[in-house]
């Protein structure tokens, strides 16, 4: 089972997930953003994984989070989980499907998506996206999917089939490195596929370059 994989990871020594920070107490475990580390003791507790739902739905200012990799989270909170299947569950809230992605992809058992595929497949108003070239799908990629301030997913699609992401800094592909800079140890938090926002921004660019 993934929660069991999980518990395993822990014990390896993995201790953070995109912005957040995960470790064991005397009760079970503790989730919380990695910024408030240092002050957990002035944070508001909360004992529920469904409660992580509603923490990760909005920023510190109340906006809406439509891309849950971007570095956003709003800090002041802590989980207290009684067992490792709950921690799952919130994970999952905060970050949907990253735990199940990584043990897929280094079982071998899922695969990347080139930029090109994904593209291919849109109909409607987005089929106009295939027309993307490559130097415009690399600085779009760049600019929408860095991770200083965009996504903190590792992106492992290049544009076209069979060939890396060669474009962006070597750091952005790479699993072992913590996409927020620090050097936890880190459960990769990966990007199969191009996302459906990354698509609307191609459409968008695309719009602009025809005007």
């Amino acid at each position: 089972m993934i929660s069991d994989e999980l518990a395993h990871l822990i014990r390896e020594g993995y201790n953070a997930l995109g912005e957040l920070e995960l470790t064991e107490s005397p009760t079970g475990y503790r989730l919380y953003h990695w910024a408030d580390r240092n002050s957990l003791s002035l944070a508001q507790v909360y004992r529920s994984a469904e409660d992580a739902r509603q923490i990760a739905k909005y920023d510190a200012t109340g906006a809406y989070r439509a891309l849950k990799g971007t570095p956003n989270l709003p800090r002041g909170w802590i989980l207290e989980l009684g067992n490792i299947k709950d921690l799952k569950r919130a994970l999952d809230y905060f970050y949907p499907g990253a735990i199940a992605t990584w043990l897929a992809y280094r079982e071998g058992k899922a695969r990347p998506v080139c930029l090109r595929e994904t593209l291919n497949r849109q109909t409607g108003m987005y089929r106009v996206t295939r027309k993307l070239t490559d130097s415009q799908a690399q600085s779009l990629v760049k600019e929408f999917c860095r991770s200083d301030g965009r996504c903190l997913r590792t992106i492992l699609w290049g544009i076209e089939p069979e060939r890396p992401p060669d474009f962006l800094p070597s750091s952005k592909s790479d699993p072992a490195v913590d996409q927020t800079g620090q050097t936890r140890a880190a459960l990769p938090f990966l990007c199969m596929e191009a996302c459906n926002l990354l698509v609307a921004a191609a459409r968008t660019a695309l719009k602009k370059s025809t005007r």
